[in-house]
Parts: C-alpha cells; structure tokens; sequence
C-alpha cells in the first residue's frame, strides 16, 4: 500500500473540521462515532465556536489542534471544503476525508469546486477519500469516521468498498438482521483522489477479513484495478456488483464487434480475469456474502441435496445443474445406512427425499451421512415447515453438524411464519440461510468457482513467436484517424502479426478487375471498395464464387452499380478481387477498445448475422491459450469447431492462435480503436485459418 495512504488505516490523531453540538448535525454524528468507537489514538475537534463535546476541547481553527494529528474528516459545507483542506495542509495534515456533496454529483459548479479542492490538495500533497462520502470504518482498530447512524455496525468479517453511502449503509442494515458483521467499511463517494485500486490491499487485509465486497459504478485505470484486485483476491474472496450496466453511454459503433462490445461486457471480463465473483443483482451481492461469510470452499462441484418433500428437491435439482454444478452420486454405503432408518417411500438417491413425517433426528442423521460421503463436496438442506415437528427443533439438530464439518453446507429455508424462530435460530449460529433454492444454489456455485480460483495458477501471457511490430507500425503510417484501413495495409498490418489472410487487390476498372482475378487465381470474390460502406453485403456489394476473368469484371460493374444506387453519396474506389478460399467453417474475431478497460477481444459466430444470433465471448487483451481456450467453449461457434453432426472439424487451434495474434496487437498498437475478420474462415485440422474480410479503425 502506498505510504500516503497510511494515515486513512491506522492515523495516530483524528480532527472532525466541521464537529457540532448539535444532534441532528451530520458533525455531530461524526464527534460521536469517533468518540464512541473506542479509538485509541488521539481525537480532536474544531467548529466555529469553542466549548466542549464528549468530554473533548473544541478548537476554533485547524491550526490550533494539538499532536499528534495526521487524518482529517471534513463536515462542512461544501463551499467551506477549500478553505478547511487549506488549513489542514498549512497543519501539515496530509490526509482528509471530505463527507459534504455538492460537488461534481450535482453539476458544472460542484465540479469547479471539485477542481478547486484537488488543486489545494495536490498543493500540499494531501491524499482525498471523497468528497461525497460517508467515511471510514474499522471495526478492529477500532475507528469510526462516519456519520452514520446508531447502532455502530456490528463487528464481523466482511469488508465493504461502496462508491455509494446510500448503499452501504443498506447492507450495514440488512447484515444486522442477518447476523453478519463487518472488519472494514470504505466508502469513496466521488473518488477525486482515492479510488478502488488504491485500497483493495487494505481492505482485503487481515485475519479479520473472509470476504471483500464491492459496490461500483465506474472505474478509472481498468488495467491498474484489474491488476490490484487479483492480488487482493489471491488472498480473500472478491465479490462485486457493477451498477449502470445499461446506460446510454455505451458507445455506438461501426463494426459488429463495436456494436456488441458495450461497457457491461468489458466489465463483466475485467472481474473474470480479476477473480472477482460477479453479482448480477443487490439480492445476488448479499447471498455471496453471506456465503463467503459463513462457509467452508468445496473441493469440488459436486452436491448432495437433502429435503422432506419433493417438489422443492426438483427445484433445487434444477437450479444446482443451472449453476453448472451436478448432483453427487451418494456410496453404496451412504444408501444402505439411510435405508436402515428412513421410510421404504423415502427417495434414497440424491435429491434425498426423507418424505413429510421426517423428524429433527432423521434430519441429524441423513446429514452427517451425506457429509460423510467422499462423493459429496457440499450440501443444500431444503427445510420447509416439517408437518410432526418445529422447524427449529430441525435447526437445534443440524446447527452442530453444519458447524463442525469443513464441507459447505447452505439451507434453503422455505416459508415465513412457521420458520420464523428456525431462521432465528440459524442466523445466531451463522449459518448461511436462503429463503429459495436458486438462490442457494447460486451461493454453492460461488464457493465452488472461488475454490477453483484458488487451485488455478495465475496464466502468463507470452508473446507469439514472429511478431513483426515495425512492418505493423509501417502498415498503419499513413492511416487517417477515424477512418478504416484500406483493405492493403490491412492485411499488411494482420501479416505482420502473423495472422494469415486471403489476398485482396484494388481493381479501379472493370479490365483490372478481370487481370487481378486471373493472376490472383479463380474463383474470386469481388466487393465494392468505399471506405464510405463498412458493411458492404448490405447494399449489394459483394459477389462470391466469380469463375472467370469475364465474369470478374461484369461483378465489377454490378457492384459499383449496386453501391452507386444504394448510397449515392459514398466515395466509391472500385471493387477488392480477392482469391476463394477452400470450404470450411465461419467464424468472426475482433477487438473494441475500451475506454477504461482497453482492447476487449471477441470470438463467435461469423457472417452477416453476428448481431442477430449474438453467440459470441469478450476477454480482455491480451490473452493467454487458456483465455482463448475459454473463449471458445462459452459459444456454440467455439464448441462446433469439433464437428457436429453433418457439420465436419475445423482448425480450432489456428482460431487460438489467431485470438492471440489480435489481441497482442490491439495491446501493442493503442491507436487501434476497433479490429474486426469477419468472417475468418476456419479450414480442416491441420489447415490452419485465415481471413476473408479484415477492416480496421483507427
């Protein structure tokens, strides 16, 4: 962790700027948090008049506060902010935590001001969490720089990164009722200096701490977050949930790849290669919560589904192979052993199926057998309102099981009124609890990936062998930004990286159409040439399958027609002759940059309907085998690369090494915004591939 952050962690002295005597005062609320907390170091207070509050002096100026003194929280204000900070730096405070909105949140004149407060800051190199926030928490230390409400959060060992207040104290609340608790609460709030990257070390820190949760609405300096947040997750698990995935500002774009490429996707690939686990919704981020808070990791996927009726077990059944985990296949031994006490109805198999007559010890015993199993990883015990008992007589029975074993065993707890005491009972001896079973199901799927995260090595990313970069910086010299690549240096540019192509030609005549066709070898393809038409099948403008040099310059004149009619304003050059490649399959690969992230790779079906069918995968760039590898399985344009049905093999090893190709060069090459072949065709094993239509944005 950078030095300069230290004083937001462990500050040897606290001044509230902006304290008050007033308890409906956010100052107040601050002065007495901290007050209360039970902080040991020392503790100060300024406002504008001098008195006394929780037994502590009241100092009129900043410059009058006493060492030691190293963290500032500022409540004043937001017009106030600049001269407070100033008088912190000329303290000789380097650190300050603003809590006032007003700035950048609410328009031109906040973020002026905003401006305003990180030029004093950099002036006397003050570090800012904030403005806009609602402040720091440690439980262990123990400190408490924020206004929020009594109770103080309860202690525990889950930690909290918000860029929303509003939010965490959502999940402070809703953790009480849980009967979770926290080791560290962040809050960043408009994140003008301090942002997630600068302090995922810190809060993943720690013996405290057994999972780092985060709220985020957008990042700054993706490769630098992604870096940070893999190592935080090599050491806890890492849970987030990314807000504003559907905002206008997902930019629009030309290319297939562009189109497809939003924000959400780029994001949803950065916490992949983060090993962050991704919540889809708020109910998702507090079910893994509660998951990493309570349970063991499995050692595999495999899980044992224990209930009192059948209905709910198929629905469970269901949503574990949803989540792609599989029902665990229960020992000969396991089955013998339940047979002994269950009823002959019962189902002895997994879902295990006790029927509604099960009693709190049958609920005892079937469990520590399911547990026993070394075919089982975990267990979902589905309890709804047992018809001959309490449900909270079933919850005494099992608590001491769950509890003792290193197995994760969650409980899908069905109803309401009759369960009440139950969930009681479950929630004091944390136990993670859900009230249906998809949502337990998601929870043990979670444990697994994370189990496997940890198994897997990080994967290096070694550069393809024959890169040429000077031919490739040659082949985009005379490139126009914001204009596509001419259809030469494109393949120059492909060639230079090693990626094969299907030679193109420029024919400005229908004559040089005919001697480029003869020379290039028949059958040819011919396209209208006109940076103006990116998608160029849509107005007529390509003809396959041309046999001859006459029938390649009537193709020339057709589609010079077509385009000439379609769009009459577009700059048209002539027609590209390029060569027929042998059958074989059609795939697209691309690249987008993001303007956070930077070049996100994409694999998946090829041709004109890659927007209609959307089956394509994102990673980011660049990748490794095993990205690429991964890429590939996710889509159904990956998996048929093995053949399927009537549909013979394909090179799916020269697609790789085509994605890999790309994806160094959108890396290495920044002034690439978008690269996209489409289609790549993907010839038999062996026979490598190469691409058909190359365009290139810069």
């Amino acid at each position: 962790m950078d030095a300069s952050l230290l004083p937001f962690f462990d500050p040897k002295g606290v001044v509230v700027v902006g304290a008050s005597t007033n308890p409906v005062k956010p100052g107040y609320g601050v002065a007495r948090n901290l007050a209360n907390s039970g902080y040991r170091g020392a503790i100060h207070f300024v406002s504008q008049k001098e008195g006394e509050l929780f037994g502590r002096p009241i100092y009129t100026s900043v410059a009058a506060v006493p060492d030691p003194v190293d963290l500032a929280v500022i409540i004043v204000p937001a017009p106030a902010v600049p001269q407070a900070l100033e008088a912190c730096g000329a303290r000789g405070i380097r650190a300050a935590i603003i809590l006032a909105g007003g700035f950048r949140e609410v328009g031109p004149e906040g973020e002026a001001l905003e401006a305003e407060v990180m030029r004093i800051a950099r002036a006397y190199g003050i570090r800012i969490v904030g403005p806009n926030c609602v402040g720091l928490t440690d439980a262990y230390l123990p400190l408490d720089t924020s206004f929020l409400p009594e109770p103080a959060p309860p202690k525990g060992n889950v930690a909290i990164v918000s860029q929303s207040g509003a939010m965490l104290l959502v999940m402070i609340d809703w953790a009480r009722s849980e009967g979770l608790g926290f080791s560290r609460l962040m809050s960043l709030g408009n994140k003008a200096d301090v942002v997630e990257a600068d302090v995922l070390e810190a809060a993943a820190g720690g013996d405290q701490t057994a999972v780092l949760a985060l709220y985020i609405e957008a990042l700054v300096d993706g490769p630098r977050f992604i870096a940070e947040a893999r190592k935080a997750a090599r050491r806890k698990p890492l849970v987030g949930l990314k807000v504003g995935r559907y905002s206008a500002g997902q930019r629009a774009a030309a290319s297939h790849t562009g189109a497809l490429a939003g924000s959400d996707a780029a994001y949803a690939a950065a916490f992949d290669r983060a090993g962050i686990l991704r919540a889809e919704t708020s109910e998702e981020l507090f079910d893994l919560i509660m998951a990493f808070s309570y349970c063991p990791l499995p050692a595999g996927r495999r899980v044992a589904i224990l209930t009192n009726a059948g209905g709910p077990g198929v629905i469970a059944s269901d949503a574990i192979e949803a989540h792609g985990l599989e029902l665990a296949k229960l020992s000969e031994k396991t089955v013998s052993a339940l047979k002994e006490f269950l009823p002959p109805a019962a189902n002895f198999y997994n879902p295990v199926d006790m029927l509604g007559g099960s009693l709190p010890q049958d609920y005892s015993r079937s469990l520590q057998l399911l547990l026993d199993d070394p075919g089982v990883d975990a267990v979902m015990v589905i309890l709804p309102a047992p018809p001959m008992c309490k449900a909270e007589d079933v919850a005494d029975a099992i608590i001491p099981l769950i509890k003792a074993t290193s197995k994760p065993v969650v409980v899908n707890l069905l109803g309401q009124m009759l369960v009440t005491e139950a969930l009681n009972r479950f929630r004091r001896a944390q136990v993670a609890t859900y009230p249906f079973g998809e949502r337990a199901a998601l929870a043990l799927a979670a444990l697994a990936r994370r189990a496997e995260f940890e198994r897997a090595p990080d994967l290096p990313l070694p550069e393809p062998p024959g890169i040429d970069r000077q031919a490739a910086a040659r082949a985009l010299e005379a490139a126009v930004p914001g204009t596509w690549l001419d259809p030469d240096s494109a393949d120059r540019l492909l060639a230079a990286y090693g990626i094969p192509t299907a030679a193109v030609k420029l024919a400005r005549s229908p004559e040089e159409a005919a001697a480029l066709a003869a020379r290039l070898g028949l059958p040819v393809a011919v396209k209208v040439a006109s940076a103006d038409i990116p998608h160029k099948s849509d107005v007529g403008g390509v003809i396959l399958g041309v046999e001859t040099s006459e029938a390649a310059a009537e193709a020339f004149r057709t589609v010079v027609a077509r385009a000439r009619a379609a769009m009459p304003s577009a700059r048209i050059e002539g027609a590209h002759i390029q060569r027929m490649l042998p059958p074989g399959q059609e795939v697209i690969v691309g690249a987008a940059r993001d303007p956070v992230f930077g070049p996100l790779m994409m694999f998946g079906s090829g041709g004109v309907e890659v927007e209609g069918l959307k089956d394509v995968a994102f990673d980011l760039a660049p990748l490794a085998e095993a990205h690429a590898e991964r890429m590939l399985a996710r889509t159904w344009a990956g998996r048929k690369l093995a053949g399927f049905r009537s549909i013979p093999p394909a090179d799916a090893a020269a697609v790789k090494d085509v994605l890999i190709r790309l994806a160094r060069l959108a890396h290495d090459f920044p002034q690439i915004s978008e690269i996209e072949i489409n289609p790549l065709r993907v010839l038999a094993p062996g026979s490598g591939a190469a691409a058909v239509d190359v365009r290139v944005k810069l």
